[in-house]
C-alpha cells in the first residue's frame, strides 16, 4: 500500500493528471484537487477555471506577487496565465451550467454503486458549504473525483451514501491511491490497481461490490 496521506495524494494527483487533455477547460476543486495542477505533462495546455472568476488561472509565479483580487475558489492566492480571462461569477457560473467545461476534478466523502458523489456537508459539523460542487457535477461534461479511498472512519465507496449526494448524477471516474474505477449502469468497474496494490487489498478497503474489468491492469507511471 501507499504511504503517507501526502503520498498517497501525490499518487491520486498524478493519475488524475493523466485523465486531462491539450485544450481542456478544467474545474479544480478545493484540496486535493487542486494538485493535480502540477502534474499537467507540459507538452499540453490546460485552461483552469475556477468559481469565482477567471479561465487561465496558473500557480504563482514567486512570492510577492500576490493580489488580493485574484485568487481561487478557496480564497488562495493565484496567477494567470497570457490570454486569461476575468468575469463575475454569475458568468462563470454559466458557463458551468451550459456545459462549456470538458472536466471537474472533485474531493469527495462518499461515492456509492450509484456512482453518486456526497462531497459538500457533513451534518452536525461545520464545514465551507457547496460551493459550486452542486453546479460542476451537473453542469460539467466530464466529473472525476479524487479522493483518499478511506477516511478515519471506514471506506469512502459504499454501498449507497449516508451523507447528503452533491447531484443525482453519476460521476465519470473515481482515482483513490489504491485504485481507478468507473462508475457504471450496474454499478462499479475496477479497471486498475495502483502500484505495490493487490487486488484483495482494494477489495477489503472498499465497502460497495466491485466488478472487476477483464481488463484489468496496473497504472502507469506517466501518460
Amino acid at each position: 500500500m501507499t504511504g503517507p496521506d501526502n503520498t498517497a495524494k501525490e499518487v491520486i494527483a498524478k493519475r488524475v493528471a493523466q485523465e486531462l487533455h491539450d485544450g481542456d477547460r478544467v474545474n479544480l476543486g478545493i484540496g486535493l484537487p487542486t494538485l493535480v495542477a502540477a502534474h499537467i505533462p507540459k507538452s499540453i495546455r490546460v485552461h483552469f477555471h475556477s468559481e469565482n472568476g477567471i479561465m487561465g488561472m496558473s500557480p504563482l509565479p514567486g512570492e510577492g506577487f500576490e493580489d488580493a483580487s485574484l485568487t481561487d475558489a478557496g480564497g488562495r492566492p493565484v496567477g494567470a496565465m497570457p490570454g486569461a480571462s476575468a468575469f463575475d461569477s454569475a458568468f462563470s457560473f454559466g458557463l458551468i451550467r451550459g456545459g462549456h467545461l470538458d472536466v471537474t476534478v472533485l474531493g469527495g466523502l462518499e461515492v456509492d454503486e450509484a456512482g453518486q458523489l456526497a462531497n459538500w456537508m457533513v451534518p452536525g459539523k461545520m464545514v465551507p458549504g457547496m460551493g459550486g460542487a452542486m453546479d460542476l457535477v451537473t453542469g460539467a461534461r466530464r466529473v472525476i473525483v479524487a479522493m483518499t479511498h478511506r477516511s478515519n472512519t471506514g471506506s469512502k465507496i459504499v454501498r449507497r451514501c449516508t451523507l447528503p449526494i452533491t447531484s443525482i448524477r453519476r460521476v465519470d471516474l473515481i482515482v483513490t491511491e489504491l485504485a481507478v474505477i468507473q462508475p457504471i449502469s450496474t454499478g462499479l468497474l475496477l479497471k486498475e490497481l495502483a502500484p505495490h496494490v493487490s487486488l484483495e487489498e482494494v477489495i477489503e478497503a472498499t465497502d460497495a461490490t466491485l466488478q472487476i474489468s477483464p481488463a484489468l491492469r496496473l497504472q502507469s507511471a506517466s501518460r
